[in-house]
């Protein structure tokens, strides 16, 4: 039975957890406060700290639960009664089992014991937590510190997989901005800066735990922290130096970049057609006519109807890229009819100067309730708690689309497929010259989600060497070097990212001379997140096979 004394301190504690949700989520886009990422984890686990088994773990779900309803808030914005914010909750409250489950896990770990005692005031466990992690000897609290950022990084590697994965707002990615420290994930992914961030965090909390016990030196805590700032310090010069080390080339790629800025209830309302695929064309004329360009790209859903199999569609289409010898790049659904029904295909289409649509990509990686509903057979009413009624089939493999004449090959990923790492990777070939992203973002207004998702694409640059370039229906439309910079974004009139209007940019392209040397992650993938997720499963397992804590 709890103790009357012990509500206040829980309830302190779900304060605490909460309060470093938040500031886990204030360390992404649009807030954008990438120091807060530094402290949020260590925070959580103080808060859970002098707990046990499944207290530790609602600890945890609580922090995540608010890092997650703070962070995805721009669901709230998706212009369908009901479903945003059973979607948002729903999301939400999964998400956050990850974080409950990292709490859990590495709080519960035999290998590191917490040898407190058993006061009838509660708040003396938290206290006596505290302290045993100060009399640990050092080598102790340093390989607790690293098997917690493993298992952080482990979880992630879950998140990115299950049920379809959802990789949105990795830790990593709230250092975005921090380019030289984000070359190493050239050689482990985004999870190599998540690694280093969570690592950080719990050596605070360890440093914190030195001075609360009161140390005999006042920089007896600068122990706890001396192997993660070395680590960073040391990867912040080498990724100095790398990029000091470029070279722009003296190719280029003009790109024009066509921003429409369809309201999605325009995307959803047949009526709004017309209209909106003239103000499509007209603004791909402006950018045609104010510089001339080798590829025009238009985003994902910019087109109101099948390009492959309406007949007005594919003669304006074709007859622009005729008009101005340009390739064009576009996004539109697409079908295929089999002897039992007639699938459909969200879509990238590559058209030529002659007007010949040359290639197309199907995306691989749906949006769930977004693109396709899960269990429709089984569980048919869930469609009416969805913003879609129907649904599309994924594609199978990548499409390179080849410039023969311009001397360039790129490789399209369509939507949220440029948060996943995997993807990007797969999508590269030893010819491809840069990634390009068509999506969609109306879908959630003039909130959060743009920044986010530009943040997290940033990453696939990086991973692989070679430039991206967004192409949005709202926002960010914007390009990335191979080092991850943002070389330029769009802006309307009014310094806005979410108005209509065409960026053109000038992507550098391989001299003929020159071959990119594929980089370490490119190569071998992840490699470093399913290392770190094995030293998480060791570590269940060894507290699986452990004696409980009080025999």
């Amino acid at each position: 039975m709890t103790s009357f004394s012990a509500i206040p301190l829980r309830c302190s504690r779900w304060a605490l957890a909460a309060g470093a949700g938040l500031l886990l989520a204030l360390s992404f886009p649009q807030t954008g406060i990438a120091g807060f990422a530094w402290i949020a984890p260590g925070l959580m686990l103080l808060a859970a700290l002098g707990t046990r088994g499944w207290e530790s773990f609602r600890i945890g779900y609580v922090a995540g639960l608010a890092s997650y309803l703070a962070s995805l808030r721009w669901l709230l914005l998706i212009p369908v009664t009901g479903f945003p914010i059973l979607g948002w909750a729903a999301l939400s409250a999964f998400l956050a089992l990850y974080t409950a489950t990292w709490v859990w896990l590495v709080l519960n770990i035999s290998n590191f014991k917490f040898q407190i005692p058993e006061p009838d005031v509660a708040a003396g466990r938290w206290l006596g937590a505290v302290h045993a992690i100060a009399s640990w000897p050092w080598g102790l609290r340093a390989a607790w510190c690293l098997v917690c950022a493993a298992s952080w990084v482990g979880l992630e590697m879950v998140i990115t997989r299950l049920f379809g994965g959802f990789p949105w707002d990795l830790l990593g990615v709230s250092q975005h901005r921090m380019v030289p420290l984000l070359q190493v994930a050239s050689v482990t992914g985004v999870y190599g800066v998540s690694f280093l961030v969570a690592w950080g965090s719990v050596s605070l909390l360890c440093a914190g735990a030195i001075v609360a016990r009161g140390a005999r030196s006042n920089s007896a805590w600068l122990a706890e922290v001396i192997l993660p700032l070395t680590a960073i310090f040391a990867l912040f010069l080498a990724g100095f130096h790398k990029i000091s080390r470029s070279s722009d080339s003296s190719r280029q790629l003009k790109v024009a970049l066509v921003q429409p800025s369809i309201p999605q209830t325009f995307i959803w309302n047949p009526d709004k057609n017309e209209e909106r695929f003239q103000d499509l064309l007209r603004i791909s004329e402006s950018a045609l006519s104010s510089g001339g360009a080798d590829l025009l790209v238009w985003p994902e859903a910019a087109i109101p109807r099948m390009l492959a199999y309406d007949f007005e569609i594919f003669n304006a289409v074709t007859n622009l890229a005729v008009k101005h010898h340009v390739w064009m790049i576009v996004g539109s659904d697409d079908a295929e009819v089999t002897p039992r029904s007639t699938n459909y295909f969200n879509s990238s289409f590559l058209v030529s100067p002659a007007g010949e649509l040359v290639k197309r990509y199907r995306k691989r990686s749906l949006v769930i309730f977004g693109e396709y509903i899960p269990l429709k057979r089984w569980l048919p009413f869930i469609r009416w708690f969805t913003p879609i009624q129907g649904g599309f089939a994924a594609g199978d493999r990548p499409e390179p689309f080849g410039l023969p004449d311009l001397g360039a090959q790129v490789s399209v990923l369509i939507c949220f497929e440029d948060t996943f790492a995997q993807l990007g990777r797969e999508s590269v070939g030893p010819d491809t010259d840069f990634l390009v992203n068509i999506t969609n973002d109306g879908w959630f207004g003039e909130g959060a989600a743009q920044w986010q998702h530009a943040a997290t694409a940033e990453f696939r640059a990086i991973e692989n060497g070679l430039p991206l370039v967004r192409c949005t229906n709202t926002g960010l439309t914007c390009w990335f070097d191979a080092f991850g910079r943002m070389r330029q974004a769009f802006r309307d009139a009014a310094g806005s990212i979410y108005g209509p209007g065409h960026l053109l940019v000038n992507i550098p392209l391989l001299n003929p001379a020159q071959s990119r040397h594929p980089t370490f992650y490119h190569e071998h993938g992840d490699v470093f997140g399913w290392a770190c997720a094995v030293v998480a499963a060791l570590a269940v397992t060894r507290r699986s096979r452990a004696k409980p804590a009080g025999a």
